[in-house]
């Protein structure tokens, strides 16, 4: 079964998992779905340009498969690129959008399809704007579109009862220090680390997507929210990974990403936290760990806004991307050498 991301009950778009493929014969299809529809998703047809109902479409929100409603694009990658048709810079998780070669019609293209149902979507090229430099060019009539007020409304009972519930005893930190692709990988392969979620925290709620956060503007910290067994791992234990993952000593930076979003900080929910994360820096440089000062913050926890799914376990899902390679692979490497009795076995 294909590893995809859909939402729950509450609107969050859960971690990927396995999901069964929605297999129809054609008649049942053609049952399904209107003629025009049926012509787009399961025939490969186009829409003119210029006449899709969501072209102009500038709603906050989700659009998913017209045929079986899995979520594939935010409106958050949505942006307007003048070919006529709705385009996006980046899908919504990883396996939702699968790509294929398509040599139709005497050309090469990379053609888009739903993960789960395998309905035509259109095709990506690489034409796009930033971050992704990649223009997802869709038909509307492949496409539902779900307000971000009603994201609810397509969650899948069926995955969320199937996922596991936390173990009793369970407890959380949430910690920033650059770039969340790299804290989270180095945190991943800890023995007693039962997830580890990438997000935004310290900022205006309004604004908690990668988009404004990277401006720099917002408040926000990247952030990782780190759930654990403390019965296997310590916070004093999680605390001293935490200060060899990343360089505590600069201030709104991490190497060549500058602004406060890459802060150093510790978001504490409690006094016991903020203890331990005083304590911590206390000794380290009591000891002269570091050669200058350390920068890192210390914040009361407010709201933790879950990145969106692409970031989630992203150096994993991307190993030979350029930055994983040069910046989150060596420190979870540096991890592994210091820290060998904390690992997974």
């Amino acid at each position: 079964m294909p590893l995809l991301s859909v939402f729950n009950r509450e609107g969050k778009l859960l971690p990927p998992s396995e999901i069964p493929l929605v297999v129809l014969s054609d008649s049942e299809w053609r049952a399904r779905l209107s003629p025009e529809r049926y012509r787009i998703l399961r025939a490969h047809g186009t829409e003119r340009a210029g006449c899709g109902t969501l072209l102009d479409n500038k709603q906050a929100g989700v659009y998913s498969c017209g045929g079986c409603k899995l979520p594939l694009f935010s409106s958050l990658a949505k942006f307007h690129s003048g070919t006529g048709w709705p385009s996006f810079f980046q899908s919504i998780a990883p396996g939702n959008v699968e790509e294929r070669v398509d040599r139709s019609y005497g050309m090469v293209r990379v053609e888009i399809l739903c993960g789960r149902c395998g309905g035509h979507l259109g095709h990506v090229f690489n034409d796009g704007p930033p971050p992704s430099g990649l223009r997802y060019c869709l038909n509307s009539e492949a496409l539902d579109f779900t307000p971000a007020d009603r994201l609810a409304e397509l969650a899948d009972p069926a995955v969320e009862l199937a996922a596991p519930s936390a173990p009793a005893g369970t407890r959380q930190i949430v910690l920033a220090g650059g770039c969340f692709w790299c804290t989270e990988l180095a945190f991943e392969q800890l023995a007693g680390v039962l997830d580890v979620e990438s997000g935004y925290c310290g900022g205006d709620p309004q604004r908690a997507n990668y988009r404004a956060v990277c401006e720099g503007n917002t408040g926000h910290a990247e952030a990782i929210r780190i759930s654990y067994d403390p019965s296997r791992i310590s916070l004093d234990q999680l605390l001293d990974v935490f200060f060899d993952a990343h360089d505590p000593t600069q201030k709104n930076r991490q190497g060549n990403d500058v602004g406060t979003q890459y802060r150093s900080a510790v978001f504490y929910a409690d006094e016991s936290q903020l203890a331990a994360a005083k304590q911590k820096i206390q000794d380290l440089e009591t000891a002269g760990r570091f050669p200058r000062p350390i920068a890192t913050s210390l914040e009361p926890l407010g709201p933790f806004h879950s990145a969106e799914a692409y970031h989630q376990d992203y150096a994993r899902q991307n190993p030979t991307q350029p930055y994983i390679q040069h910046h989150a692979l060596p420190r979870a490497c540096q991890i592994r050498d210091k820290y060998p009795q904390l690992l997974t076995r």
